[in-house]
């Protein structure tokens, strides 16, 4: 599975593809609703890109994501929504997930058998979930250093319709330093490379208040560097509850404004069909 993008400005397409499900443990509601809050709110197409499961061995369990064993009724209910609310919005199948190499393989096979349309790249974990650092606790440059030679490779694999929450290491980081300058621009010139757009993540701005950090993410040094090199980039509301589409309709807005302010080049990254 490899995404082939065909990236258009947007003009015309209210659009939301980062959105979870109550399977992932720390998401709430039903998935109708987040579709009813959706056309509520204006959007024309929608994406639910809940977190991956794995193939995860030793018995590991993950706590943030659905098991092996969901991924079939997810993929279920998804399409019965995207018939029943086929003349109110287009709804996609996708999932967020990480780029680990030796699952990847299994990966593709379940896109292939659910007909899962896209991947998120949400590199949450290096190097792997079960013995790797949560990427949004980088907190060293050497930590940060894994992190981006990570996100380099999984954006050299071409499977990814964009890179969500790219900045995600501001979340703890504090400062952004030489070093966050050095890996954002890395970052973003491999995005650009390869055609991959970069995300605007909504949520961090929730994130960054329940941590009570003065910043996190997305943090107004990495946009800035992506609107110097012209990188493109989608705004994605990284929806953990129904009520996301209607609240953050304002601060989405406000969002598209301050990115072209910035240079950045937003997109919409699916081709037209």
């Amino acid at each position: 599975m490899v995404v082939e993008l065909q990236l258009e400005r947007v003009i015309d397409v209210n659009f939301n593809f980062h959105s979870h499900t109550a399977r992932c443990m720390h998401a709430f509601g039903n998935d109708e609703d987040y579709v009813k809050a959706a056309i509520e709110a204006g959007f024309e197409e929608i994406g639910f890109s809940d977190h991956s499961p794995w193939p995860f061995g030793n018995g590991y369990v993950s706590p943030m994501r659905m098991g092996v064993q969901e991924l079939e009724s997810y993929a279920l209910s998804v399409m019965r929504l995207r018939e029943k609310y086929k003349n109110k919005i287009k709804i996609r199948l996708g999932l967020e997930c990480e780029y680990f190499e030796q699952h990847i393989p299994w990966l593709c096979a379940c896109c292939e058998k659910y007909g899962i349309e896209y991947l998120l790249l949400g590199n949450h974990f290096t190097p792997d979930e079960e013995n790797g650092i949560y990427n949004g606790r980088i907190k060293t440059p050497q930590q940060l250093e894994s992190y981006k030679n990570h996100v380099l490779r999984a954006l050299d694999s071409g499977l990814f319709l964009y890179l969500a929450h790219p900045d995600i290491f501001m979340r703890s980081y504090g400062e952004f330093d030489s070093y966050c300058a050095e890996a954002s621009r890395q970052i973003i010139e491999k995005a650009i490379e390869t055609g991959t757009p970069i995300e605007y993540n909504l949520l961090g701005f929730e994130n960054t208040a329940a941590d009570g950090a003065k910043e996190g993410y997305p943090r107004d040094d990495f946009w800035k560097i992506a609107g110097s090199l012209g990188a493109p980039a989608v705004i994605g509301l990284d929806a953990h509850n129904p009520e996301s589409y209607i609240k953050k309709k304002e601060l989405f807005e406000k969002s598209e404004l301050l990115l072209k302010e910035y240079g950045v080049q937003l997109v919409y990254p699916f081709g037209r069909n």
